[in-house]
């Protein structure tokens, strides 16, 4: 069967014979030929098998002939029907692979270039050796391992007292209100998974992180997205990029199960304030269904803890949707280990359950050393000085505020207007200004993960913009159209993503890049 296929591919060596603008229509046409011819293949294959058919040329044939398999097996390749779509290429598998094959500083993916500090390493050495007694060896408790989950009790108790959380809501029990899992990935996919019913909708605010859509989808629910809207006028993400209440407001209904929040926010840095978080406070409560997951990873990344503190909606107007909302967050970005995969949990008891309920079933727990290690690691966080700081926090916030600082002068050195953010640890540029070959790079390149490419839209700006700095700048951003649904594509046009948790010297080089070519 394979060698039958690619005998399709003979087309891909004559194009030569057309116009080079013609090409990638004639690529994408044979690409999505060769998928269909593929996908009946293995559908007369498992038919065939049926019925005592055992040769390749026999089925070939029967799949090059049938408009549309007769079997009554309506896979193609296995998968069940809710994954459909989530096996093609991601933004990610593109991209990484790009800034290697080109050498370029790849400053799109969002994982530091460095080890956690030295203080987080030496927990987990205690954690794992017996000698320290910390028995952490073996499963933990399904839950959240109770060092952990007692940690986070009293530091999310200590948080949300000063936040105004009424007292009679007040202290958290880790036994109930506190649920671990593997990152907060495996938290949103619990939360999911134990809470949305098929036909539920999902509200997502675009851009959003692309993972959340893809699990909604498994768990059966619906995605209802609603744009942050830019205001050109402002400056600082957080005032960029708006949520208008009434549009979200027009969003929901009585089908609407649950809101994705995130702040402070991927990709564009805005941190939402106080106004807009009592706003979506006063439309959530009018939906008791409703259930707010609030996504708040980068918590610790923020850059003015007076004018611009993080904030948690459980806190918002007294707790008035606190009954309705699950706070999610880890410590692989707060300690740089972010393939530890910690992830946590912290909520009322009947929401916590929606997570437990899942993660006995399949993971039944995280990894206990990482759990207690990382329960050692917060303390020491909150509690000790470092190097030269009140504490590790205070220390984070600086050391980032340093490196934004300098992927904003090497983005203004490539004629980039970076969007500087209030939190997290990515820039949103705009790029309007940017010259450069884009109907070149749209019409004579291929790319299957982007964008629109199952129905043959053009490549979106960004997306060539992205491939053409790779290629020939050497410095790889992630375009921000991946974080879009299709009807809304066009707003990341002008935009792209750039990540500056990296070392002062990755910064610096990829500054040179944009001098050498710009300049």
């Amino acid at each position: 069967m394979k060698s039958s296929l690619l005998q399709l591919g003979v087309i891909h060596h004559r194009i030569g014979v057309v116009p080079v603008v013609h090409a990638l229509s004639t690529i994408r046409q044979t690409h999505r030929t060769i998928a269909t011819l593929s996908t009946r293949y293995y559908q007369q294959k498992r038919c065939a098998s049926r019925s005592g058919i055992t040769t390749s040329s026999s089925i070939l044939r029967s799949s090059l002939s049938s408009s549309s398999s007769n079997c009554n097996d309506t896979t193609t390749d296995g998968l069940a029907h809710r994954l459909d779509g989530l096996d093609q290429p991601t933004v990610w598998q593109e991209f990484s692979p790009l800034a290697t094959q080109y050498n370029s500083i790849n400053l799109g993916q969002g994982f530091p270039d460095w080890d956690p500090p030295h203080f987080v390493i030496e927990a987990m050495k205690r954690s794992i050796d017996p000698t320290f007694g910390r028995n952490a060896n073996q499963y933990a408790r399904s839950y959240a391992h109770m060092p952990l989950a007692t940690v986070l009790a009293q530091e999310y108790t200590h948080r949300w007292q000063q936040s105004k959380l009424p007292s009679h809501l007040l202290p958290l029990d880790p036994t109930t209100q506190i649920a671990t899992a593997t990152g907060v990935t495996n938290v949103l996919y619990c939360a999911l998974q134990g809470l949305i019913n098929p036909g539920d909708q999902v509200v997502l605010l675009e851009p959003y992180f692309d993972i959340y859509s893809s699990q909604v989808q498994m768990a059966g629910g619906e995605c209802v997205y609603c744009p942050l809207r830019p205001d050109t006028s402002a400056v600082g993400a957080s005032d960029v990029f708006t949520l208008d209440l009434d549009e979200l407001e027009s969003k929901l209904s009585t089908q609407t199960r649950v809101l994705i929040l995130n702040t402070p926010h991927n990709p564009t840095g805005k941190m939402f304030n106080r106004k807009e978080l009592q706003g979506i406070a006063n439309i959530v409560s009018n939906y008791p269904q409703l259930v707010v997951i609030s996504d708040e990873v980068y918590e610790h990344i923020v850059f003015d803890t007076v004018n611009e503190p993080h904030l948690s909606i459980a806190t918002i107007n007294n707790g008035q949707i606190w009954h309705q909302t699950l706070t999610m967050s880890s410590a692989g970005k707060t300690f740089s280990c972010t393939g530890w995969k910690v992830g946590w949990a912290v909520g009322p008891s009947h929401l916590v359950k929606a997570v437990t309920s899942v993660q006995q079933w399949c993971n039944f727990s995280p990894t206990t050393p990482t759990q207690d290690a990382i329960a050692q690691a917060l303390q020491i966080a909150r509690e000790e000085p470092y190097q030269g700081y009140p504490t590790y926090y205070d220390w984070l916030a600086s050391d980032y505020r340093h490196k934004r600082q300098l992927l904003v002068d090497a983005l203004l050195v490539a004629g980039m207007k970076p969007i500087v953010p209030n939190g997290g640890f990515f820039i949103m540029a705009d790029t309007q200004h940017v010259d450069f070959p884009y109907d070149d790079i749209a019409n004579t390149q291929l790319s299957t993960a982007m964008p629109g490419y199952a129905t043959g839209k053009k490549m979106p700006r960004d997306w060539a913009l992205s491939r053409w700095l790779t290629q020939t700048v050497g410095v790889t951003a992630i375009p921000p159209s991946a974080f879009y649904s299709l009807d809304t594509v066009d707003l990341a046009a002008n935009t792209l993503r750039f990540a500056f948790c990296k070392g002062e010297s990755t910064l610096q080089q990829a500054k040179q890049r944009f001098e050498t070519y710009f300049s």
